[in-house]
């Protein structure tokens, strides 16, 4: 691994930590040459993908679009990159757990809401806003309407009942 500061060919690895879900290794390298210390990150990667877009095109799974989707999500929102990155990999893990050399956008985004959903609620809504095309208020208000009442303690009988009243 080349270092980013003198691009040195020779460094040296001083710490390796895997993440609690198993799925990224983190080391700690020091260029041989200036001292340099940096972090890099190992994760597996889904090759031989083709995602088909709505409108019926094809193109090769780009984890950068996952990853820009998600940052746009959790824009001003406390998690941590380990988080992200975490999320990205059981997001993936989901994809391949799919078994299928062509996935659907659609799957990918239902996938990517049903993680969103458990991590934060604002990104939940922000990301279903663009990936739902919401079109007015009506279309949110739905959106937040459902949360609630997945957090409600309310059984679904009370719930019918509050609505008939």
């Amino acid at each position: 691994m080349n270092c980013p500061k003198c691009h040195h060919e020779d460094t040296k690895v001083t710490d390796t930590r895997m993440s609690s879900d198993g799925m990224i290794i983190r080391r700690r390298r020091e260029c041989i040459r200036c001292a340099f210390r940096f972090s890099t990150m190992e994760e597996p990667a889904i090759l031989e993908l083709t995602v088909i877009k709505r409108d019926g095109r094809r193109e090769p799974y780009g984890r950068e679009k996952l990853v820009a989707g998600l940052r746009k999500a959790f824009e001003r929102r406390p998690i941590t990159s380990e988080e992200l990155q975490r999320t990205v990999a059981a997001i993936e893990r989901d994809i391949q757990l799919l078994r299928k050399p062509e996935v659907r956008s659609t799957e990918i985004g239902d996938l990517v809401l049903r993680h969103l959903r458990k991590a934060d609620e604002v990104a939940y809504v922000r990301f279903a806003s663009v990936y739902e095309s919401f079109n007015d208020l009506r279309s949110f208000r739905e959106v937040l309407d459902a949360l609630e009442r997945r957090k409600s303690p309310r059984t679904r009988t009370a719930r019918r009942r509050a609505a008939d009243a």
